[in-house]
């Protein structure tokens, strides 16, 4: 049987009734304690005819109040949040009260002084908006009792902008965070010696590191979002001596909604002590250059790949391709791209570039109109004792990736390659440079019409596989070639940075090879847009090389992410020094001297001009080369390459 229940009131209507109620009573006292006023507290002074009036137009504009409060929400808010919205909405609901009370009582009923129409406006205006603000005003009182009496992290802010006054705010505010900020560093004089909602702006940067002290701060909070990188990176470099825990605010990009929260912030990572912007380039071209076709990314499972995977998945391709000869990396990118882009077009295919047979047979049924090479072995010590593999893989590898896309009518093909094929002393970076070579002759080959001459080649190099037919008589490739030239990617798999953190991690020693070895470093979304800019620039054969700021010394860098860690170098986590591995340098070239630079539209990124050799030389010299790496004989090998690479200058030869 069924059982009436009584339906529960919710609580905010009991508490809108409140209000209506207590308005009621509010907006006729306000103009009553007018008349009182206006007649020096003396209500027999009081004209009849003005008590007569009041009383007499009371019912109705008492009725118009609660329907004006009505319509601009002022009994369905949340008066716990309120804020700049609803203080606006009760001045607009004031004005509009206010014009009925003069237009109302005066046309239709009597003239009242003057006195009565400001003073009670004024109260009125105070009676409802205290009773709904003096609710938040003390929530945030008792609120910061309670923290008062928990014992919280003491915080220093770093900036006494926009972005800090928020921080600032909700630190106060929230009683989830049990923090309390003692005082704000910026190194604006104007501010210094002054107080943000109560905290005293203490000083600028040469201050830090006192102030820390002083009030014993153990987490600072660096909120400048506008600040160039130079400066975030010398505050950093302060910061990190303090041994306090580090939250940074990244950019300006918070700031465009008008909203910086503490969510926003993240731990100090390593780029941010780089001491240069974050190059921004204006991929909308790039993007409109691949939508609706198909674009195949070989390596697509490692770090530049499955990023180069994921921005152009994001913008509409006709087909993806990842092709990479390792499966957990390609299971693992075509698990998250499925899951982010369920109706994008996605192949993922496990294969090798040394792999003829495959290769053709891929390019040959899904035609890429842009291919991204990033498939290659990059490790330097693992090359220098496996270098017939590195010829293998890397130019044997980017020879055959290369004529599949020639033959099968590739509109573009993009070589990623590395600044250590500039001038190299290891067989990776010869390896690579290679490779640009590689681009430079199908580039040529393609322009003086010679593609057959190409098929010879390729035939060759078909190790294990059948050699492909000859091209049509006619046959015209219109392939364009073009190489991307950076330096180490921070965060990639095989990069120092996760190395050195797994060894800090683990208690260290973290190892060094040599105290004065720099590196040119970028971040791998700054990679990633070098390498799909170069899809849509230059007309071929072109070296693209992003102007990466000054070199990074290892050291300093082992140093920086110790201390952003939390503990001292040499003290907590020691600092080995190992020695210089075979093939490896003190110091990187963006460019060989005889290549020279051209502008482009964009001034982060240059075109090294191609160094000219014999092309018809160098196809007889793969020849050879793919010959002896076969047989596997590695001094041979490394001589061969020594012969053809000119800069090359092998360590095991020195």
């Amino acid at each position: 049987m069924a059982v009436s229940e009584k339906k529960k009131i919710d609580h905010w209507k009991v508490i809108a009734f409140y209000l209506a109620v207590y308005d009621i009573f509010v907006i006729n006292l306000s103009y009553f304690l007018a008349l009182w006023l206006r007649f020096d507290t003396n209500f027999s002074k009081i004209p009849e005819l003005y008590l007569f009036s009041f009383c007499k137009f009371a019912p109705f504009y008492t009725i118009l109040c609660l329907m004006v409060f009505w319509r601009l929400r002022l009994y369905n808010s949340i008066w716990r949040f309120a804020s700049y919205d609803e203080l606006l909405r009760c001045i607009l609901s004031s004005v509009v009260t206010t014009l009925i009370q003069i237009i109302g009582i005066t046309v239709f009923v009597q003239r009242m002084p003057i006195t009565y129409y400001f003073i009670g406006a004024v109260l009125q205006f105070g009676f409802v908006v205290g009773i709904r603000f003096s609710y938040r005003f003390v929530l945030l009182l008792r609120s910061r009792n309670i923290k008062s009496d928990v014992a919280g992290i003491n915080c220093m802010l770093i900036g006494a902008g926009n972005a800090g006054q928020m921080i600032l705010r909700e630190i106060r505010n929230s009683s989830e965070i049990h923090e309390k900020v003692c005082c704000i560093i910026d190194d604006n004089p104007n501010k210094w010696n002054r107080f943000v909602e109560g905290i005293p702006v203490v000083g600028g940067r040469d201050d830090i590191l006192a102030n820390v002290e002083k009030f014993e701060i153990k987490k600072i909070y660096i909120a400048i979002p506008t600040a160039s990188a130079e400066n975030r990176r010398d505050i950093l470099n302060i910061c990190k001596e303090t041994n306090c825990e580090l939250k940074n605010l990244p950019g300006m990009y918070q700031l465009a909604s008008g909203e910086v929260s503490i969510k926003d912030m993240r731990d100090v990572a390593i780029e941010d002590l780089l001491g240069r912007e974050q190059v921004k380039l204006d991929l909308e071209p790039v993007f409109e250059f691949l939508h609706n076709k198909t674009v195949m990314v070989t390596g697509g499972g490692g770090s530049i790949g499955s990023e180069l995977c994921r921005q152009i998945a994001g913008h509409s391709p006709k087909k993806l391709i990842i092709f990479d000869i390792y499966e957990n990396n390609a299971y693992d990118i075509q698990n998250e791209l499925k899951k982010k882009y369920p109706e994008l077009d996605l192949e993922v295919l496990i294969g090798s570039v040394r792999d003829s047979g495959r290769l053709q047979a891929v390019f040959s049924k899904y035609k890429p109109q842009v291919v991204y090479h990033a498939a290659a072995h990059k490790h330097v010590p693992l090359m220098e004792d496996s270098p017939c593999e590195a010829i293998k893989n890397n130019a044997i590898g980017t020879y055959k990736t290369a004529y599949a896309a020639m033959k099968n009518g590739c509109e573009r093909f993009i070589l990623i390659s590395t600044d250590k094929a500039v001038n190299p002393t290891n067989i990776m970076g010869a390896s690579k440079r290679l490779c640009e070579m590689i681009i430079q002759t199908f580039d040529y080959m393609i322009k003086h019409h010679r593609e057959n001459d190409l098929v010879k080649l390729s035939a060759h190099m078909c190790v294990n596989a059948s050699a492909e037919n000859a091209l049509p008589d006619d046959f015209r490739a219109n392939t364009q070639y073009v190489a991307v030239r950076f330096g180490n990617v921070l965060g990639s798999n095989g990069s120092v940075v996760p190395l050195f953190r797994k060894q800090i991690a683990a208690g260290g020693p973290v190892t060094v090879t040599h105290p004065d070895i720099v590196r040119y470093f970028m971040t791998i979304p700054e990679a990633v847009s070098l390498v799909l800019q170069a899809g849509v620039m230059g007309d071929g054969s072109e070296i693209f090389v992003l102007d990466m700021g000054s070199p990074v010394k290892i050291d300093t860098l082992a140093r920086n992410l110790i201390k952003l860690s939390g503990f001292k170098p040499d003290v907590d986590i020691k600092i080995e020094y190992t020695g210089l591995r075979p093939g490896e340098k003190l110091y990187e070239e963006k460019l060989m001297a005889e290549e020279g630079l051209k502008t482009t539209s964009n001034h982060q990124i240059h075109i090294g001009m191609p160094i000219s050799f014999d092309y018809d030389v160098f196809m007889n010299d793969m020849c050879k080369l793919l010959n002896i790496s076969y047989e596997e004989d590695e001094d041979a090998i490394i001589k061969t390459v020594s012969d053809i690479v000119v800069t090359y200058l092998p360590f095991r030869l020195s």
